[in-house]
């Protein structure tokens, strides 16, 4: 099968069209031929980092071939003894093994049975491969950790983004109102998302006109963003909180020095919130699959492109300033 296979730490050229062995799977694994797959900024740190390779690829150092990738959608070519929840043509997605290794980027992928779920049928392939990792970041930050209710205000930093473009649509659906923070250029991209209202961040200090926000969505991936000043933009993001709020960090580790000031100060909870294995990802990803087959969710694809194009894809999500996603197809 064509897979693409990291040569060596390092620039998106380094990943490389090849040749490589169908994937064998185990009892409680299936095999599947994938139709479309997702990439994250994740995925590009990964590549250029020899100790998040380390630790987020798991890697051991006897890999035949380093095959990145963790966001899939597909058909069920083969199921093991074991699986119990698909059969062989079930058209499924997900993202599996994160952290591991899933080998995402390849034309088959062995898959735990249960880390993939069943795609709705009124939904394409790129769209469900889409909302994979970035879906259920937005997922875990807005309903698990901040439990979003009808009437609360929420500030989404990254609004247009992979993530960002999610949470603003998952807020609106469970009633909140939504501000979405991004470049100006996407103003309306993110307005058509549902935000009630919109700010440049590249023109306007959002503290300057929000402080009663009950949960903030802070997707930033610089430490520092006002020039000339050590303010954090976490830091930032807290002046915008009521007292009692919550700040959900997706890319910054705060410090426990940082939590226990802002509990301290305006009792507000904070956190870094991601997509870790946890014994509620079937559900979360099931209800994904719910919102995205109501369409209350919907996936915006801002770049396609064929596998052998995955060098491409990489300096695009790279600069951190892609719009929705970027799906690949086999």
């Amino acid at each position: 099968m064509k897979a693409i296979v990291l040569k060596e730490v390092g620039g998106p050229e380094n990943l490389i069209l090849t040749e490589v062995p169908i994937p064998q799977i185990k009892e409680n694994e299936v095999l599947v031929q994938v139709k479309a797959l997702a990439i994250n900024p994740v995925d590009a740190f990964v590549r250029r980092n020899q100790p998040a390779l380390e630790m987020i690829y798991a890697l051991k150092g006897d890999e035949e071939n380093i095959i990145l990738g963790w966001d899939v959608s597909g058909v069920v070519v083969q199921a093991g003894s074991d699986v119990t929840r698909f059969k062989v043509g079930d058209e499924v997605f997900g993202n599996f093994n994160f952290i591991g290794q899933a080998n995402a980027y390849a034309e088959f992928v062995v898959a735990p049975q249960d880390e993939l779920t069943l795609k709705p049928s009124n939904v394409s392939f790129e769209e469900a491969a889409g909302a994979t990792m970035a879906a259920l970041t937005a997922w875990a930050s807005i309903v698990k950790f901040a439990k979003v209710k009808k009437g609360d205000k929420v500030i989404v930093y990254g609004a247009s983004g992979g993530v960002g473009h999610y949470a603003v649509q998952i807020g609106k659906h469970f009633g909140a109102y939504v501000v979405g923070v991004a470049s100006g250029e996407n103003k309306d991209f993110v307005l058509g998302l549902g935000a009630d209202e919109f700010f440049d961040y590249k023109t306007q200090v959002v503290e300057d006109f929000i402080n009663d926000a009950d949960v903030v969505h802070d997707a930033v991936w610089v430490e520092a963003e006002v020039e000339g000043t050590e303010e954090t933009h976490l830091a930032r993001s807290i002046k915008t909180i009521k007292k009692g709020g919550i700040l959900s960090s997706i890319v910054v580790y705060p410090d426990q020095n940082f939590i226990d000031k802002a509990k301290a100060e305006k009792n507000i909870t904070v956190q870094r919130v991601n997509v870790t294995p946890n014994d509620t990802y079937l559900k979360d990803i099931e209800s994904i699959a719910e919102l995205l087959s109501e369409g209350k969710i919907k996936t915006h694809i801002s770049h396609l492109f064929p596998l052998a194009e995955m060098a491409k894809a990489h300096e695009i999500i790279q600069t951190k300033n892609a719009v929705g996603k970027i799906i690949l197809v086999p």
